[in-house]
């Protein structure tokens, strides 16, 4: 699935992912592929990414605030103080600040 996340600042991330995990207004929850359509309110915490492979070279880090996982090296993190996520068609878009 794509995922694009955005900020006021940066465009953070975008690219082919496997899974990725938000911190919801109600609890934390995963889109997958294939996922039901969703909108969202975000909360303050943190955007788990999990890529298919270990050298994500198709994209660059201009933010510097994507961190990758010390646990997981296909998992990448990203501190949010909240936002709005839609999931529709296989495409995930963050608008996070």
């Amino acid at each position: 699935m794509k995922l694009h996340i955005i900020t006021p600042q940066h465009v953070i991330f975008e690219g082919d992912v496997d899974a990725v995990t938000v911190p919801g207004k109600d609890g934390e929850f995963q889109m997958l592929n294939n996922h039901a359509p969703i909108v969202s309110s975000l909360d303050k915490g943190t955007i788990k990414i999990k890529t298919h492979s270990k050298s994500f070279d198709d994209f660059k880090n201009v933010s510097g605030k994507l961190e990758q996982s010390p646990a997981n090296e296909l998992v990448y993190l990203l501190e949010v103080n909240g936002g709005v996520v839609e999931m529709s068609n296989n495409v995930v878009t963050i608008l996070a600040n």
